[in-house]
């Protein structure tokens, strides 16, 4: 079953048993889903009234981005298990001769690139949760500004969560072009997401 069909008891009670997956990634990209979903609440919240006309275009955008977004979050939560499945499956691969060991290797270690790569993809689009967090906080229908800002604080969450997940899977690919090329594309996002999320958690006062 797909962990993105489960019910809410279901996932979180299959995420607390003795299997590793759904992890971290999955539970990033379920913040990720979570936040892309507070943003089209918000909107849809906005659009139709008549407080809010000189904004119905925009809302309707973000709705869509938000809408686009969160189907993407949604199938990245299985996404990111699949592919730490795959890493378990090359791992169990036989090892008995040279040329074996030599497959086996290989596919281990095109298993955890993938494996970096799927987190990776949720906390980069997850970045993009922000100018549309921006949007609803400032522009939106102010009795929804708080669901705004929780979106705001699960995208932080989803970008810092999902690059763990990518560092730690690093740690074992041999590729030094990669591993460099992702660790300096995840430096210059997390060098502004705390920033991004306290300037748009500054706009809302209570």
């Amino acid at each position: 079953m797909e962990l993105k069909k489960m019910t809410v008891e279901g996932f979180v009670q299959e995420t607390s048993s003795s299997s590793p997956a759904p992890g971290g990634g999955s539970i990033a990209a379920l913040n990720a889903a979570s936040a892309a979903a507070l943003i089209e609440m918000v909107a849809h919240l906005t659009i139709g009234k008549e407080k809010y006309a000189a904004v119905e275009t925009e809302m309707k955008e973000v709705a869509e981005k938000a809408a686009s977004l969160k189907n993407q979050f949604l199938a990245l939560i299985d996404e990111d298990s699949n592919a730490f499945n795959k890493i378990m499956a090359a791992f169990k691969m036989p090892k008995g001769s040279d040329e074996e060991k030599a497959v086996r290797s290989k596919a281990i270690q095109e298993a955890t690139k993938g494996a970096a790569l799927v987190p990776f993809k949720v906390g980069e689009t997850a970045n993009e949760l922000f100018a549309l967090a921006d949007a609803v906080i400032t522009r939106g229908n102010t009795n929804a500004v708080t669901d705004g800002a929780v979106a705001a604080m699960n995208a932080r969450a989803a970008v810092r969560g999902a690059f763990l997940n990518v560092k730690i899977n690093l740690g074992s690919i041999k590729d030094q072009t990669f591993v460099d090329d992702l660790k300096g594309k995840m430096a210059a996002i997390e060098k502004e997401v705390d920033g991004k999320e306290q300037a748009l958690l500054g706009k809302v006062n209570l």
